[in-house]
């Protein structure tokens, strides 16, 4: 610390490393067990498949690793295996048998499924199954046969046979082993001998030699006659032999047989018909065509096609075998040990991968494991759900993944934390049917520990639903029953509570089970159809559950005008609709559909339908000229796109005719305003440059400005042509003597707007508001200068 106190703060980190690293040690988790298993309890050996040869001692490996004290135990053909004098427990778990027997009658054979069985106080676990078998060796099942060829031809011989393990095959000429160092001489694993480019000396008599640790087998002899040399004659390219369909697990070997002849001697050469290269690695070629793959994998499955082609030209034969390639079943994420409080979710996951794809199923504590209860598998069984969890569910859980060509296995535990102080299990649940939707549950508070619960919560389901649609609803803690609303008629519930404190929730009460009362069903949707003159339709929604409850449909009809119905017809709850024919046309029918079950009828629905105008507009009507009406209907809707197009148009074109027409009306009201002065009122209140043009006629003329100009008439009937002559009335219908000024708006459409001043306003002028019919000025009366840009006292002259 005096190093500490003395270094500059920048040294600090470095002083500090020693004094914090045993610390930091202690809180660093252990180091994995590499196993990818459950470190309290798991295998670091599994037995695996083996071969015993009878009446020879053989061992199972197993060795497990785990808190102590582990006892290990045996399982055949999932039974117990009890100890003997015959099969012994070693030391380090392996299971050894003395003499290994076969079924001979009075005793048992030892052939079967072996699981090695570990369990400490966390739990027990099981290793994968080992298959164990006895060495056989059966007869041969094919025999070569003799064969004659030409010096240069190719010659071949066969022989098949069963045994375990697979049989080493060898062969024989005249009783004396096959060089194998002859390039010549070809010996396939599967049992073929090849000899190509025969010669004299190849002739002799050939045995196939079949052994294992079980035994050793000889074939009978096949005779081999080599005849003269070939005539040399063309041959077409002629595949012997194809290659066979095959079946093989992960790295074995696979032997693909090609045997071709022809003159000149074919070439022959492999593909895949899905067109993917085969690669060059472990990849060889025997003989003159035969495929080899060393430790094939499932990327080598597929279909192989051997061609023989005549050199120099396109000429092949061709033949083709399928490989598939299995793999045992092995783990691509294990599950994880975990540990949760009571009450809550556990989950656990593993993903196996294989070929053929494998089946997982779950083990607790080396028990079989299903859906049910608290209990749910998703995803193919990949993943294991276990709700409200309690001290029971504490256990091993193991995923064993299996397919046709092995299994796995692997574990991990689920440790559930137990608050202390918790309160037991509400008691006394029981469920009471109130109504059709309503059940009434009821409890009493757990015996111990009452004081710190916080409130119920009622768990509930569908008794026939998994338990994964259940729901809760909460209850007050001072609250001893709950009213569940909104159930189904005629429907089996399923209950149980549990109690909440701060510290966690208790374990859940024993469910109980209760059924709704039913119901008479309620009204049926209706609807009717005419189909014609004296034909109705009736239609619904099936109701496929009144089948269940002893229900179905009720059909009542009658003409308005009687009393009585027709009916019941009774109709099964699947159907949907019912047909009313010969009825009377000129009726209107009431019709009546009802639902019934055990329970009752329902209310019914009621339709009153009339056939009167059904047979005349049967008659009436001609029949539908469909292609009409759907040229109708495309002509309909062109015209109507064709009117859009036109409305707006002619709203566009008022628009700007209204906004450059009303700005036209006030400049050329203002600028007749400032040269003609109607009569209106006493003369005396009139401004003397002003000049009166009313409907009485174009009588009195006023001074035109300060310079007392007059217009002279005719300059106004050149200006007005249509206004007629002086003293002629104006033809307006309602003359207004008052009205200040006469402006016709047709003189919008002669006057030039570029030469229209704005003319600003004076507070004393009076407004001239635009009155009168519209008129047009002919063209040749039009005058460019009929409004004048100088001032508006100045006089406007026609003819200028």
């Amino acid at each position: 610390m005096a190093a500490l106190r003395a270094a500059p703060p920048s040294r600090w980190p470095r002083l500090l490393l020693p004094l914090l690293l045993p610390p930091l040690l202690l809180l660093l988790p252990a180091p994995s067990d590499g196993l990818g298993h459950s470190a309290e309890l798991a295998f670091a050996v599994e037995p695996s498949d083996d071969v015993a040869v009878p009446g020879q001692p053989m061992v199972l490996g197993c060795r497990v690793e785990g808190t102590p004290p582990v006892r290990i135990t045996w399982r055949k053909n999932g039974m117990e295996l009890p100890e003997s004098t015959h099969s012994t427990v070693l030391a380090n778990g392996s299971l050894m048998i003395r003499h290994f027997l076969l079924d001979q009658g009075g005793s048992p054979s030892d052939e079967g499924d072996y699981e090695c069985v570990a369990q400490n106080r966390f739990g027990l676990v099981v290793s994968r199954k080992a298959r164990i078998q006895a060495a056989t060796m059966s007869d041969f099942h094919v025999h070569p046969q003799a064969t004659v060829g030409e010096e240069g031809g190719v010659a071949r011989f066969q022989c098949q046979i069963h045994g375990l393990p697979k049989p080493l095959i060898t062969w024989q000429k005249n009783r004396v082993p096959i060089d194998t160092d002859n390039e010549r001489y070809t010996l396939l694993p599967k049992g073929v001998l090849q000899i190509t480019g025969l010669q004299a000396e190849d002739s002799g008599i050939f045995h196939c030699v079949a052994s294992n640790i079980a035994s050793v087998r000889v074939s009978h002899g096949a005779r081999l006659t080599v005849s003269g040399s070939g005539s040399g004659a063309y041959k077409e390219p002629t595949i012997l032999v194809g290659p066979e369909n095959l079946t093989l697990t992960v790295h074995q070997t696979a032997v693909l047989e090609c045997v071709a002849t022809g003159n000149p001697r074919p070439i022959v050469s492999w593909s895949r018909l899905d067109g993917r290269p085969i690669g060059v690695e472990g990849i060889q070629v025997l003989g003159t065509g035969n495929l080899i793959i060393s430790d094939v994998s499932v990327q080598h499955s597929g279909v192989y096609v051997c061609a023989a082609n005549r050199p120099g030209t396109r000429v092949r034969r061709t033949a083709q075998g399928r490989l598939v390639v299995q793999a045992p079943a092995e783990f691509v994420q294990h599950p994880q040990s975990i540990s949760r409080p009571a009450g809550t979710t556990a989950m656990f996951t593993c993903q196996a991968q294989g070929e053929p794809p494998p089946h997982v199923t779950w083990l607790k504590n080396g028990q079989v494991l299903g859906p049910g209860g608290h209990v749910r598998l998703k995803n193919n069984n990949s993943t294991l759900t276990i709700s409200g969890i309690g001290p029971e569910d504490e256990a091993i859980y193991q995923c064993v993944a299996e397919n046709s060509a092995g299994s796995s296995q692997a574990s991990a535990r689920l440790t559930v934390l137990w608050a202390e102080g918790l309160p037991g299990p509400p008691l006394n649940v029981q469920a009471v049917s109130v109504s059709s939707t309503e059940v009434r549950v009821s409890w009493t508070e757990p015996v111990v520990n009452t004081k710190e619960i916080i409130g119920y919560v009622l768990h509930i389901r569908k008794a026939a639903d998994p338990p994964e649609l259940e729901y809760q609803e909460a209850v007050s803690k001072s609250t001893f029953q709950h009213l569940v609303s909104d159930l189904e008629p005629s429907t089996a519930y399923s209950f149980y509570i549990k109690a909440y404190t701060p510290r966690g929730a208790s374990s859940a009460s024993a469910p109980t089970l209760a059924s709704t009362l039913g119901e008479a069903p309620a009204p049926p949707p209706l609807s009717v159809r005419v189909l014609g003159s004296s034909t109705l339709q009736l239609l619904w929604e099936p109701w496929p559950r009144l089948a269940q409850h002893e229900g179905g449909f009720k059909l009542f009809y009658r003409p308005a005008s009687k009393t009585s119905f027709t009916g019941p017809i009774l109709l099964p709850g699947t159907v949907s609709s019912y047909n009313l024919s010969q009825l009377d046309p000129t009726a209107v029918y009431e019709v009546k559909l009802l639902a019934y079950n055990q329970h009752g009828e329902g209310n019914a629905t009621v339709r009153f339908v009339s056939l009167r105008g059904a047979s005349e507009r049967t008659a009436l009507s001609p029949p539908c000229d469909c292609r009409k009406e759907e040229a109708t209907n495309q002509t309909s809707t062109t015209g109507i796109v064709i009117g859009i197009h036109i409305g707006v148009t002619c709203i566009i074109f008022c628009v700007l005719f209204l906004l450059f027409g009303q700005r036209g009306r006030v400049l050329l009201c203002k600028d007749v305003e400032n040269q003609l002065s109607p009569p209106q009122g006493p003369r005396s209140q009139r401004d003397p440059g002003v000049l009166g043009l009313n409907g009485a006629g174009w009588g009195e003329l006023g001074p035109l400005g300060r310079d007392e100009k007059r217009v002279d008439v005719k300059e106004l009937e050149q200006l007005f042509p249509r206004a007629g002559a002086v003293g002629q009335p104006h033809p307006r219908p309602h003359p207004r003597p008052t009205a200040p000024a006469l402006c016709e708006e047709t003189q919008l459409s002669v006057l030039s707007l570029q030469r229209c001043g704005v003319l600003e306003e004076m507070a004393s002028e009076a407004k001239a508001p635009c009155v009168g019919p519209p008129a047009a000025l002919p063209p040749q009366d039009r005058d460019p200068g009929l409004l004048s840009e100088g001032p508006a006292t100045q006089p406007a002259h026609s003819g200028q």
